[in-house]
């Protein structure tokens, strides 16, 4: 089983297409960081003098569109294909970076900002669907490690290379997004079209009748999800669980900088050498572990990664000593090295093969929607109730999920291998 089971990771790392959805992964988010984390707050902020509520609803604008329209191009993902879909997507994207880079007003950055939110959300429809389709039931735990360590490092590296391109008119850092643009257009445009994604996704000979395609669009649809709906294999639990984990960690997301500056005293130098340890442990646990998630089942990492972050983030709000921090971040960087590719494996067999793409995008736009609402109720945890609160509350939501995940698998609804 073993051997079977590092043969078919071997298989899917080699995969011509999932390079391809992993070089597009990488230079997104490398392009997303850096201009959501280094150019606009600052832009924003010390050249057009824009106050903080201004820039954070600019910013906000992106996070809902690229939530708000996952599930439906999902559902375009296995209509067309990957080709179309992804360029529509790159092509905004390109969009968002050349406004921010020629102009300076602000109704101009806030259109930037909603078409960067609209050009990424069809990214981790088109990734996970691909990847997943290519990997099936064997290779699902390494195929999420490694689409996910792709992320971490775009995302990371994004806002830290930038930083140091940046000078007084941010010339060179836009020059450097817009070759890294151009190079995800031209990937973009060999990626499969409608037939070789069917073929991908083993769904060419399961084709709609033409009289299906006949009848009108919404009624298509409406059919579509109805059978979404019949095919699917999940407990209830799962949709409230998917919504919890994301809940947990945008309740993180907008305060650890703030936490860091303000609380710990810590400067960006130290800052960043915190981030960098945190997600460096985070990111060499994702392949071993997605390989022991495909040969043991994703229950007791799960399990045991729910509780070690679930006990290390209170932990992390309730410390001052610089010298417990690096541990507790390294402990919550193992925590969620065991959660991120054994998550997305337990997901992924709730996933009917002939509606791959439609279902990810939903499930997906269910786990942003807890990321968005994280986001908001975090900031005012931390004014009202103080720098803690939302570490405390982000560790009890962990606690709640690793409950739903006991019930999950103790119905035995989910199929865990």
């Amino acid at each position: 089983m073993s051997k079977g089971t590092g043969w078919a990771g071997k298989k899917v790392l080699k995969s011509p297409f999932v390079i391809q959805l992993l070089i597009i992964m990488f230079c997104v988010e490398f392009v997303k960081g850096a201009l959501l984390i280094s150019i606009l707050p600052v832009y924003m902020g010390t050249v057009l003098g824009l106050s903080a509520y201004a820039i954070g609803w600019a910013l906000a604008l992106q996070y809902i569109g690229d939530n708000a329209f996952r599930s439906l191009l999902g559902w375009i993902i296995d209509r067309i294909g990957y080709r179309y879909v992804m360029l529509f997507g790159v092509i905004l994207t390109f969009a968002a970076v050349g406004i921010v880079a020629l102009t300076s007003a602000f109704g101009w950055l806030v259109l930037a900002c909603i078409l960067l939110g609209v050009g990424t959300s069809p990214l981790w429809p088109c990734v996970i669907t691909g990847s997943t389709a290519v990997a099936g039931k064997e290779a699902g735990g390494t195929i999420m490690s490694v689409v996910y360590m792709s992320w971490l490092i775009g995302v990371g590296a994004g806002p830290i290379v930038i930083n140091f391109f940046i000078n007084s008119n941010f010339t060179l850092a836009f020059q450097i997004l817009t070759g890294l643009m151009i190079l995800v257009v031209v990937v973009a445009l060999f990626l499969p079209g409608r037939e070789k994604s069917l073929a991908i996704e083993g769904r060419l000979d399961k084709e709609p009748a033409k009289a299906m395609q006949r009848r009108p669009v919404m009624e298509r649809i409406s059919a579509y999800f109805h059978k979404v709906r019949q095919s699917m294999h999940a407990s209830w639990l799962l949709y409230p669980a998917m919504f919890t984990q994301n809940f947990a960690l945008g309740l993180l997301t907008p305060v650890l900088t703030l936490y860091a500056r303000t609380v710990l005293h810590l400067t960006p130098q130290q800052y960043s050498l915190y981030l960098i340890a945190g997600g460096a442990v985070t990111v060499l646990g994702l392949i071993p572990v997605g390989k022991w998630v495909d040969r043991y089942g994703t229950k007791w990492f799960l399990h045991v990664g729910f509780l070690v972050a679930a006990v290390a983030l209170p932990l992390l709000g309730f410390t001052r000593s610089l010298t417990l921090v690096l541990p507790v971040v390294a402990l919550i960087g193992i925590g969620y090295a065991m959660i991120i590719p054994a998550w997305n494996a337990l997901i992924a067999t709730a996933i009917p093969k002939e509606e791959r793409g439609a279902v990810w995008g939903f499930f997906l736009t269910i786990e942003g929607s807890g990321m968005v609402l994280g986001s908001i109720i975090s900031g005012k945890l931390y004014d009202l109730l103080g720098p803690h609160m939302p570490f405390i509350l982000s560790g009890s939501v962990l606690l709640l999920l690793f409950v739903l995940h006991l019930f999950i698998t103790r119905r035995s609804a989910v199929v865990v291998r």
